[in-house]
């Protein structure tokens, strides 16, 4: 099933479009404005970040996001939305949702994915890219600066010398380099990203959940320990943990519910 869940651009266009995978399990979410490379602004940011709350919402384990066309996201709309008031808080709003999200996001980068758009590419919790696909954070030609979460997880994510190599130079990050760094779990094509992403939600919610909520440490909205307490203990009392047990006692995959 496919859905139209957010905000459409002048053309009456959904910016971000939404198809279930997997009985539901799976939401596929689409960047949908490749006439503009998929470049993001506050529309845009504002529709991706409502399209991963509907996703939980609407009871799905994972997200798999991907750029539709040939490009992952150009990265801020610099016929203005990059300077616009508001944009980089929007921006940083919405990165921080997936961060949070209670349920893995997979990128299938699949193409380009510049300035913001390889922050996009970094909240999401695993990346498959193509053979096309590149990174780049050219922020010392805009002479603009970056927050300290960005900066700390590009460090954490690609490595300290990598990290001050793109930021310092402006210079990209190819697919091959994410490969080798760990930036970038595989590369290959969309069935390998969907694969990835169906092995994924098999696993148990709950369990899931809370390993979100703890890489949220490193997020723009980290959860308090208490809450994070909370999920683990969730997980540990919860019927899925006797549906394991059964599973293997009856040498079958698990069935977990999330309950």
């Amino acid at each position: 099933m496919t859905h139209h869940l957010n905000h459409a651009d002048p053309a009456d266009q959904p910016l971000v479009l939404a198809e279930d995978q997997a009985d539901g399990h799976l939401r596929l979410l689409t960047l949908n404005r490749h006439v503009n490379r998929n470049c993001l602004n506050i529309p845009m940011c504002e529709a991706i970040d409502q399209a991963m709350l509907q996703a939980v919402a609407d009871g799905a384990r994972v997200v798999l996001l991907q750029g539709g066309g040939t490009v992952f996201s150009s990265g801020a709309d610099l016929s203005g939305g990059v300077y616009a008031e508001g944009f980089y808080e929007t921006l940083l709003h919405m990165l921080g949702t997936i961060q949070t999200l209670p349920i893995p996001v997979i990128a299938w980068v699949n193409g380009p994915a510049i300035g913001a758009g390889t922050q996009l590419a970094m909240a999401c919790d695993m990346r498959v890219v193509s053979d096309t696909a590149y990174f780049r954070v050219p922020i010392g030609d805009m002479a603009i600066a970056l927050d300290e979460v960005t900066i700390a997880n590009l460090e954490n994510l690609v490595g300290g010398s990598l990290a001050r190599t793109m930021l310092f130079t402006g210079a990209s990050l190819s697919h091959q380099q994410a490969l080798a760094s760990g930036f970038a779990v595989a590369e290959d094509g969309f069935d390998e990203a969907l694969s990835l992403a169906e092995l994924v939600a098999a696993k148990a919610p709950l369990t899931l959940r809370h390993l979100k909520y703890e890489f949220s440490r490193t997020s723009h909205r980290p959860y308090d320990k208490s809450t994070r307490e909370g999920v683990a203990a969730a997980a540990w009392h919860s019927a899925d943990v006797e549906e394991s047990r059964i599973a293997r006692a009856e040498k079958r995959s698990p069935r977990f519910t999330g309950r």
